[in-house]
């Protein structure tokens, strides 16, 4: 049984997943990116190979010490992908996006597949039965849209998302959810359509925290998988730290 680490460093939480063999076991959520916090992970696990997606400066020691003790491989442009990007420069996509669209292709082969990743932004990766990586979009997350009403205005509140609230809000608090929670549910609606009426064989995965709830509000028929970024990540580590 071979174990791989697997870190996905985002904008707003750093995480780790362990695989056996292909098999998903468990995710953690991490404190920091300290070399005591990495080293606890190799002890406990004791992995055998590791990955690293990173979008943020993170600690370069831990670098070093996965090296050391795994078989260690960082996403990057330089990765080699099952995919290819026709359009745009490689070097400039991001290293979660990355890993959506090798996990799109890795479990999806042959469709028209559109990931949406529900983070700190959202984002929109199209890749066409030809396994190219076409671009999509971004548009900020839940948590931005909060806070930027309130920090870009004089007497808006900051509000927390609740699943429970009016599409027709009735009072400061619910018009800022509705405007926010509804208002991304229609915004994804709506790039599914687009898509859905220039494409055939057409496949949608939702991900990150946030995707169970959307993918119930759509009508679209859409696979639901919280875990395909780090999915992506062990498919790409198998495929680099052979």
């Amino acid at each position: 049984m071979t174990k791989t680490l697997c870190l996905d460093f985002g904008n707003t939480r750093l995480k780790a997943a362990i695989f056996e063999d292909d098999i998903f076991k468990v995710e953690l959520e991490l404190a920091d990116d300290s070399n005591e916090t990495i080293k606890k992970l190799l002890d406990q696990y004791k992995p055998q190979k590791s990955i690293l997606s990173s979008v943020i400066k993170h600690n370069e020691g831990i670098e070093t010490m996965l090296s050391e003790q795994t078989s260690y491989h960082k996403l990057s442009h330089l990765t080699k992908v099952n995919f290819t990007t026709p359009v745009g420069k490689p070097e400039s996509i991001g290293a979660d996006r990355l890993a959506l669209v090798a996990a799109a292709v890795h479990y999806f082969p042959k469709k028209n597949n559109l990931v949406v990743a529900l983070g700190s932004c959202i984002t929109y990766n199209f890749i066409n039965q030809a396994h190219e990586f076409m671009g999509g979009g971004i548009s900020p997350g839940m948590e931005m849209r909060f806070k930027s009403m309130n920090q870009h205005t004089a007497l808006l509140p900051l509000v927390q998302k609740d699943w429970n609230f009016p599409v027709i809000g009735y009072d400061t608090k619910t018009n800022l959810q509705s405007g926010v929670i509804a208002g991304i549910t229609f915004e994804i609606g709506g790039f599914i359509d687009f898509y859905a009426q220039k494409y055939d064989n057409f496949n949608v995965v939702l991900t990150g925290g946030d995707a169970g709830y959307f993918a119930r509000q759509l009508k679209n028929r859409i696979f639901a998988d919280l875990n395909f970024l780090f999915k992506g990540l062990y498919a790409l580590s198998e495929t680099n730290n052979d």
